[in-house]
């Protein structure tokens, strides 16, 4: 790819998004050498997953994943809206929908190194890199992990990215995001700024893993309204008292 003019400011390094063949889950991880990557890169949707990255357009998620359907395969729809983005050339995009089909773009004034890498049910994009080595990683990691959930998929991938080398001018920030059944989210890791921010990514996941997992679970679902923790605390009447009249008694 041919480099970028001067003053040009690469927001992010690298990402993958992904569907899980197994469970249907759909995530977005990514790492780079400014803070914040999660804030406007990482975009997930019960319809698919994008990363914009490079210098990225946020519309390319928001107007592009209520797009995704049976019929508008991601190809159409990222080509359809950098079609209409003057900024394509310095653009880079990622995405998977809900049937595991995928697309990625590396427009032609990304910095060296940048491209992409497309396989069954996830996309692996890069710029600014050391080379090709760390996508390559993220490929090996991800295809080799399949027995993993996809949070600790996406997790194995950035931490291998970044132990290949990664961004050239280190690395600052990282995050994962995953959805599954319901809009909201699994999981959502963010790292903003920290010297080795995939170890610390791992540290969370490892905390939330502990300590937030479990009640995420329990949440309300659209076809449970009230939610296995809701339904704990209530009992089995769903009102103040059990079914014996007995008052119900909280933790």
């Amino acid at each position: 790819m041919s480099g970028a003019p001067a003053g040009y400011a690469a927001a992010v390094t690298f990402s993958i998004v992904a569907r899980c063949g197994r469970t249907g889950q759909l995530g977005v991880a990514a790492l780079t050498a400014k803070p914040g990557v999660g804030k406007l890169v990482a975009h997930v949707h019960p319809h698919g997953a994008v990363a914009t990255q490079a210098l990225p357009n946020p519309f390319l998620a928001y107007d592009g994943l209520p797009l995704l359907d049976d019929e508008r395969t991601p190809e159409d729809v990222v080509t359809e809206l950098l079609d209409r983005d003057p900024g394509r050339d310095v653009r880079q995009v990622g995405m998977v929908d809900r049937e595991g089909r995928s697309y990625a773009f590396t427009g032609a004034r990304t910095l060296d190194w940048s491209g992409h890498h497309i396989g069954t049910g996830y996309a692996v994009q890069g710029n600014r890199l050391v080379g090709a080595e760390p996508l390559d990683e993220i490929v090996r990691a991800y295809e080799d992990s399949e027995d993993l959930d996809l949070t600790e998929r996406l997790l194995l991938a950035i931490e291998l990215g970044e132990d290949a080398g990664g961004d050239r001018h280190g690395a600052r920030s990282a995050t994962v995001t995953v959805i599954g059944e319901q809009p909201y989210p699994l999981w959502d890791l963010r790292v903003d700024d920290h010297d080795h921010p995939a170890k610390e990514l791992r540290r969370l996941y490892n905390v939330f893993h502990e300590e937030v997992a479990t009640a995420v679970r329990q949440l309300p679902t659209q076809d449970d309204p009230m939610g296995e923790a809701a339904r704990r605390a209530l009992g089995p009447c769903g009102g103040p008292d059990d079914a014996c009249g007995e008052p119900h008694r909280r933790g």
